[in-house]
C-alpha cells in the first residue's frame, strides 16, 4: 500500500507548471543576472518578471522585495537586520511562544546579545491575545514579530490588530506569512506590517528560495556583504532558476486562490467529519473558525502520534533505504476532483 502524503505543512510537491516556468533557466537562460551581454540580459529578464509575480500576490512595490535562500534567512534578515540597524535606540523585541524556530532562536540569540525578548503566550485556541501584547510592549520596543498562521493547528492570528498596537507606540511589525502564502489572502497593506516573509517549498515552489518584503523607510543591515545583488540588501549571485519557481507559484495563487482554499477547507472538512464519526472521542485542536482551510490537527483520547504502530513501520522502512512512494503533485486544479491535502 502507497504511503498518504499530508504534511504540505512541512512542504509541498512542486507543482508542473512552476517546474515548467523553472526549465528555461536550466537549459538555456543560464547567463549571470549582472552581466551585461544578452545571457545576462535574459536572466534578469527573469528575476525582474519573478519578482514582479511575487509583488503582486503580496500587494507591494517591486523595489519592497528581495529575494533569499528561503524563510528561515527571511525571518534572520527582518529580526536581526531590524536589531543591528537600530542599535542602542531600542532593545525591546516582543514575540509569541509558538513560533518557528527561525524565529525563537533568533529572539534568543539576540538575548545573549543585548537584547531584552517577551515571549507572549497564547490561549488554548492557539491565538495571541492582544491584552497580551499591549501589557508587554513599551517605549523601548523595536520590534514585534508575530506568525500570521500556525504550522502546527493553522491558527490565523489577528496581525492587523498587533501591528496597530505596535505602530501606536514606535515599534515595527513583522510576520512569518510561510504558512499562510497561497491558502488565505495576504495582502500587505491589509496586514499593516513593516516586514513580511515568505518560504517557496510551503506554496509549491521549490525549497531553497523565498521572499521579504520591506516596507519603505525601514532601516535593516545586511546580513551578506558582497555585490550590490538585490538592490544592495542580499549579496550573492541571483538564483534565477527558483527565483523563476517562486514567481509562478505566486502567479498560480493569484489566479486560483479562491478556489484553492474552498477546495482545501472541503477536504479538510471531510476528513475531520470521517474521523468524528470514526472516533468520537476526538479533539480538533486551533481556533474554530479563524485556522487555515488546508490545516486539521486532531487530538485522540489515549494516543500519541510519535508512538503509533504505524510511524515505527514507517521509521523502519526508511532506515532499510526504503522511501516512502508518494505520487507527483502540484497545486490542485479547480474544479477537479484532485486530493492533494
Amino acid at each position: 500500500m502507497n504511503d498518504i502524503y499530508l504534511d504540505y505543512n512541512a512542504t509541498t510537491p512542486l507543482d508542473p507548471m512552476v517546474a515548467e516556468a523553472m526549465l528555461p533557466y536550466i537549459h538555456g537562460l543560464y547567463g549571470n543576472p549582472s552581466s551585461g551581454h544578452f545571457f545576462g540580459r535574459a536572466a534578469r529578464a527573469g528575476v525582474d518578471h519573478a519578482r514582479s509575480q511575487v509583488a503582486s500576490l503580496l500587494g507591494c512595490a517591486t523595489d519592497d522585495l528581495i529575494f533569499t535562500s528561503g524563510g528561515t534567512e527571511a525571518n534572520n534578515h527582518a529580526i536581526k537586520g531590524v536589531a543591528w540597524a537600530n542599535r542602542g535606540r531600542r532593545n525591546h523585541i516582543i514575540t509569541s511562544t509558538i513560533e518557528h524556530p527561525a524565529v525563537t532562536e533568533v529572539c534568543r540569540w539576540l538575548e545573549t546579545q543585548g537584547y531584552r525578548v517577551s515571549f507572549v503566550p497564547v490561549d488554548e485556541h492557539g491565538m495571541v491575545d492582544l491584552r497580551q501584547v499591549e501589557e508587554a510592549i513599551s517605549p523601548d520596543t523595536l520590534l514585534v514579530t508575530i506568525m500570521h498562521a500556525n504550522n502546527e493547528v493553522g491558527t490565523i492570528q489577528p496581525i492587523a490588530e498587533i501591528a496597530e498596537i505596535a505602530h501606536r507606540y514606535g515599534a515595527l511589525m513583522h510576520t512569518d506569512c510561510a504558512q499562510s502564502v497561497g491558502k488565505i489572502p495576504v495582502r500587505v497593506d491589509d496586514l499593516g506590517v513593516d516586514l513580511l516573509s515568505i518560504a517557496g517549498h510551503k506554496l509549491y515552489a521549490p525549497k531553497g528560495i523565498g521572499a521579504l518584503y520591506i516596507r519603505p523607510g525601514v532601516r535593516l543591515e545586511k546580513l551578506m556583504h558582497g555585490a550590490n545583488h538585490e538592490q544592495d540588501r542580499r549579496a550573492g549571485t541571483e538564483n534565477v532558476i527558483e527565483m523563476a519557481g517562486l514567481g509562478k507559484a505566486c502567479e498560480l495563487i493569484e489566479q486560483n486562490l479562491d478556489d484553492y482554499a474552498r477546495y482545501m477547507s472541503r477536504m479538510r472538512d471531510r476528513l475531520e467529519q470521517g474521523l468524528l464519526s470514526a472516533s468520537p472521542d476526538r479533539r480538533i485542536n486551533g481556533h474554530p473558525e479563524k485556522r487555515l482551510p488546508n490545516t486539521s490537527s486532531v487530538a485522540f483520547r489515549g494516543l500519541e502520534a510519535d508512538r503509533h504502530p504505524r510511524q515505527s513501520a514507517q521509521r523502519r522502512r526508511l532506515r532499510r533505504g526504503r522511501l516512502p512512494q508518494r505520487p507527483g503533485g502540484g497545486l490542485p486544479r479547480p474544479g477537479s476532483d484532485e486530493r492533494t491535502h
